[in-house]
């Protein structure tokens, strides 16, 4: 599966802003992101990204690829459930991997058309929003309607880069 995805900071009123396009509120989340470094390459070189992500319902580990274009966040995404994040950590550990940073945000998640927009409020980086599709091999049209939503919402500028690239710049 492709994962489709631009981010811009928050300006004050953005979930206002997505209420008035027509956005529904599906719910509030608390992710904490645990991510891996990779003894068999530097996923920070390749734009990979390894993590288990826990959050209310439960735990997923998932797997990034690298970036698919010059504009977008949008990669390769595979996810499985995990029923066990504390175990996984170790199967993880056990086999060369190592926990290399943590990420924790409060996200409010809203459903307009086929999109899910994320309002991210990131521990130590502050409020972003997300507005991700899913997409396959004709992604480039999610790509457009992404950029689309994020133009009617007025913010025109897309950051391509994670929250973990973000902190670690701090």
């Amino acid at each position: 599966m492709i994962e489709v995805e631009v981010k811009a900071r928050a300006p004050p009123g953005i979930e206002e802003k997505i209420l008035g396009l027509g956005g529904e509120l599906m719910g509030v989340e608390n992710h904490l992101d645990l991510y891996f470094s990779s003894p068999f390459r530097d996923f920070a070189r390749t734009d990979e990204a390894l993590r288990i992500r826990v959050k209310e319902v439960g735990a997923r580990l998932t797997y990034k690829g690298p970036k698919l274009d010059s504009e977008t966040k949008s990669r390769r995404e595979l996810t499985v459930r995990v029923d066990d994040p504390i175990a996984m950590e170790s199967i993880l550990e056990s086999a060369g991997f190592s926990r290399a940073a943590v990420v924790k945000k409060k996200r409010t998640k809203y459903a307009l058309s086929d999109a899910v927009l994320a309002v991210d409020d990131v521990e130590g980086l502050g409020s972003f929003i997300e507005v991700e599709l899913t997409g396959d091999e004709n992604w480039e049209d999610q790509k457009r309607l992404a950029l689309d939503i994020l133009a009617k919402l007025g913010l025109g500028v897309s950051i391509r880069k994670s929250y973990l690239e973000l902190l670690a710049e701090r």
